[in-house]
């Protein structure tokens, strides 16, 4: 992992930048190619050089290289790393904000990962692209850019998505494209707020504010304590992180893959399901035997827009809003603050993270 300081001045407060490699890093043979590029191959110090993003006004940059994939392979390890490196920088007091480069295919569930396990007072905030940065008409400098306006922005915090001049808030933002350069929605709640030439418009609460506490639904079948929570990800070897899986109610569908999770040791299970939470009838009956073993069992509407509304009839719990693979990382991070494991994983030492630096983080 490399770590470098770029325009450094003694009485400025720093950007920490993370790369993690992603389609804004990718390079392709050919300038014309927008799909043909192979991600993860450009460094991010040399992306901030390219966009002209090397003067960041009060701020001090530091550059960080945490690892070159392409995010369709993000892994529980490198989330743990991600938690555990911006743990450190949020900590520092001189430190104002973090910008993460990110591939697109999995920002939505890094976004969520972070937001839950850091909660963060200062701003972390995730950008990407949807063209390599060898294209003819890159989109990646720009979003750069505009991810360095938003954590540059005076009282922001919370995690955040930045991508086509839009900011999203982490528990909304979901890739609605596969291909286009605005491939990102915030769906009903709507966008966080929009950059306009360098300056961010606001347009809803921070999130973590008061504010935005007061329009959530609710904590969800979970109760998530952060600081406990923290402690775990860092500290749980992640072998031994709870598996949860996510399983889809369609026309035809059988509990033929539900019983074979449940064989295979499955802790949780989350159901991408029909409407408003609707769950095919054999389906339905496999899950009810994975509850009765001891599953954790959660619907989640497929739907893109909307969320599953309870009723008084409903014989497994959903998930508060979050879509399935939000839903996902939340059951499995509910799990793991319980101490459920995988057998045989292997847990590390379950040490609190330095309460100065705990203090530190809320203090902002």
């Amino acid at each position: 992992m490399n770590t470098s300081s770029l325009t450094p001045t003694a009485a400025s407060r720093r950007i920490v930048v993370l790369g993690t490699g992603g389609t804004i890093s990718g390079r392709a043979s050919q300038q014309g190619d927008n799909i043909g590029y192979t991600a993860g191959e450009v460094g991010v110090a040399q992306l901030l050089e390219s966009a002209g993003a090397l003067q960041a006004g009060a701020h001090t940059l530091v550059v960080e290289q945490v690892a070159q994939i392409d995010s369709k392979d993000m892994s529980l390890a490198l989330w743990q790393q991600l938690a555990a490196r911006c743990t450190h920088w949020l900590a520092q007091d001189d430190v104002a904000a973090i910008v993460i480069t990110h591939g697109t295919d999995t920002l939505e569930e890094t976004a969520f990962f972070l937001h839950t396990v850091l909660q963060p007072r200062k701003p972390v905030v995730l950008t990407c692209a949807m063209r390599p940065s060898s294209a003819l008409v890159p989109d990646g400098p720009q979003n750069l850019l505009d991810a360095m306006a938003v954590a540059g922005t005076a009282g922001a915090q919370g995690v955040l998505v930045v991508c086509a001049g839009k900011v999203h808030a982490a528990r909304d933002v979901q890739k609605v494209h596969s291909y286009q350069l605005d491939a990102f929605s915030s769906g009903i709640p709507g966008l966080l707020g929009v950059v306009e030439e360098g300056r961010l418009r606001r347009l809803r609460p921070w999130p973590g504010s008061a504010e935005d506490r007061a329009l959530q639904n609710g904590a969800g079948p979970w109760d998530l304590t952060q600081e406990a929570l923290l402690c775990r990800v860092l500290h749980t070897a992640v072998a031994a992180w709870p598996r949860v899986e996510v399983v889809l109610s369609h026309a035809g569908a059988s509990g033929l893959l539900v019983d074979a999770l449940v064989a295979q040791g499955v802790q949780g299970l989350v159901v991408s399901a029909t409407g408003n939470g609707t769950v095919h009838s054999e389906l339905q009956v496999a899950l009810l035997r994975a509850t009765a073993a001891g599953v954790r069992v959660l619907r989640a509407t497929r739907c893109t827009f909307g969320q599953v509304l309870p009723t008084a009839v409903d014989t497994l719990p959903d998930s508060a809003g979050l879509q399935p693979l939000k839903a996902r990382i939340a059951l499995m991070l509910a799990l793991l603050q319980e101490g459920v494991s995988v057998p045989g994983g292997g847990v590390g030492g379950l040490s609190a993270p330095d309460s100065s630096s705990m203090a530190s983080r809320r203090s902002e």
